[in-house]
Parts: structure tokens; sequence; C-alpha cells
């Protein structure tokens, strides 16, 4: 899930409201685009190239943890709680960075609400703990595989896409082994896992800002088969809901993005070098030009 995310939710369930965040972000013009289920990512810098970073959260350590915890269930205490952001977090790798949205206090990166901060981590070329995210980059030919809408209507296409075209967007990474899987993604002799930038599916026939006509969408139409939908405000701001909020199921046996076909368009005459012959790369250079009928049908050549 993106970092710099405002709700829409919670109170949904419950009611009709739009939050006044909601509505200063001006959601009514907003542009709404499919939630993807994954992990989120991102694209920066990182030793002079752009580099793929996997979300990591700083939390607090289990003393910190307590004494905030009965801070929020104490009702007579109105003071503001007070971080020691030195002390009181578990710590991170050196090269740990806050998310951009994050708020500074004397030069020291501040908790949220929930009491984390936000962050990413560099996944470093055939890193054990990221081996899921580094399976989607190269970083010698500087490349991502990415999934995203073909130049024909109703198609899904799966390419090479330059880092360089990615900096500073978040995405989000999909597949066999994120998440239990919810779109088939592979197996386990053979994980696949692929990038999404955010906003990439944006909802052709969304429904009506209105809770019955939202739910009527998740329940009635093939599109609305999706884990939810993220608003893209003009102003910056992005305002989630998940088909949780509303009381309805997920994983569903057959989503909005396994119902559309899909094309490999991997032309490996534009990369000069090797690429692995277990690696993603390889195999999908293999399947440049093949179409398939839904994304659990691509299978690779043992």
């Amino acid at each position: 899930d993106s970092t710099d995310t405002k709700y829409l939710i919670p109170g949904f369930l419950a009611t009709e409201t739009i939050t006044g965040k909601a509505l200063e972000a001006d959601i009514y013009n907003a542009i709404p685009t499919e939630k993807v289920d994954g992990t989120c990512c991102y694209v920066t810098t990182y030793k002079g190239q752009p580099y793929l970073w996997a979300r990591l959260d700083r939390k607090p350590n289990k003393q910190a943890e307590k004494r905030f915890k009965r801070y929020l269930y104490s009702l007579e205490d109105c003071k503001e709680f007070v971080w020691n952001v030195k002390e009181d977090f578990k710590p991170v790798p050196d090269t740990w960075i806050p998310a951009k949205d994050i708020e500074f206090s004397n030069g020291n990166p501040l908790p949220d609400e929930n009491g984390h901060m936000p962050g990413w981590v560099p996944v470093e070329k055939n890193s054990k703990q990221y081996c899921w995210h580094s399976s989607v980059v190269n970083y010698e030919a500087e490349i991502a595989l990415a999934l995203k809408h073909h130049a024909d209507p109703g198609l899904l296409e799966i390419s090479p896409v330059p880092l360089s075209e990615m900096l500073e967007q978040t995405l989000e990474l999909i597949g066999t082994n994120i998440n239990a899987n919810p779109y088939g993604l592979g197996s386990k002799k053979q994980p696949l896992h692929l990038l999404v930038p955010h906003g990439a599916f944006e909802i052709k026939n969304p429904p009506t800002l209105k809770q019955n006509d939202i739910l009527s969408w998740f329940e009635g139409c093939s599109e609305g088969k999706v884990e939810g939908i993220v608003w893209h405000c003009h102003n910056g701001c992005l305002i989630k809901l998940h088909r949780h909020h509303l009381g309805l199921r997920w994983p569903l046996p057959d989503t909005y993005l396994n119902s559309q076909p899909v094309v490999i368009s991997f032309n490996r005459t534009k990369y000069d070098c090797d690429f692995e012959p277990r690696s993603l790369f390889h195999h999908f250079s293999n399947l440049d030009g093949q179409r398939f009928d839904r994304l659990k049908d691509i299978k690779f050549d043992a």
C-alpha cells in the first residue's frame, strides 16, 4: 500500500458520510483506479542509479509499544504522546530512508498515528530477504518487469520498463509469494512476480460515491471484482476504499485482473546483457509476442 494515503474510511460501514479530508481533496473529481493487492515498492536513486526499494516501516520496540498502547486506552490522559525517537524504535538498516510524507521534528522523523515510521530500503541484487523484489529488476540492464495496459483496449501487457522511467514512482509488487497470491500467478516451482505502477488501472465505469452504488458495483459487475478503489485526487492525495471496509470478502475466486487477456512484449535485442537462465527476464524473453487468456495461464517451459 502506498504510504502517502489518506482514508475515506473508517466509518463507511456504518455511515454514508465522506470524510472532510476526502472532500477537501475534491474526491468528486478524482480519478478512480483499481487497488491492486501486493506489497508497496518505490523507485529512487541509490549508488548513482535508479533502484527498487522495498517498504519497511520502522516500528517501536516492545517497551515503547506497551507505553503507546497504555496511552491509547487511557481516556483521561489528554496530553499528547511523546516519543523518544532515538530509544523507542527497533533498529533499521543504515540504508533506510523515511517515506516522503513523513513529518520531522528537530531533524528526526516522527511516527504516524499508528506509532510507525513508514520508509524504504534498497533491494540489492540477489537479496535473500527481498528475493521476490529482486526477481523483477535487472540492474545491469536497468529495467523492471511491469504489468500494465496494452495499447489495444481490453488487453494487458507484461514488458520490461526502464527503471529511469519509474523514478520517484510507487508501485505494487504482486505474485506467487505475496499476500497469498490472490491473482494466482506462477507456482511454487516457477514463482512469478510483477510490478504494477500505482494508478495503472483506471476504472472505466466507476460507481457514484454512494454506499449502495459502491456495494452494487463491487458485487454486481466484473470490473468490481477488485480488492478496492484508490481515488487519485488532483492535489496528489490518495483516498482508499477496501472491500473489507464494506464487509465484503477478498480474495475472490475470479478477479477482474484475471478476466483480461495478456500479451508478452519483450524485445531481447534491445538489451546488451545476458539474462541468467533461471531469471524471469530470461523466461519472459522466450515468450515474446505470446498471448495468454489470463494472467494465471502464464507458464514457462521447463
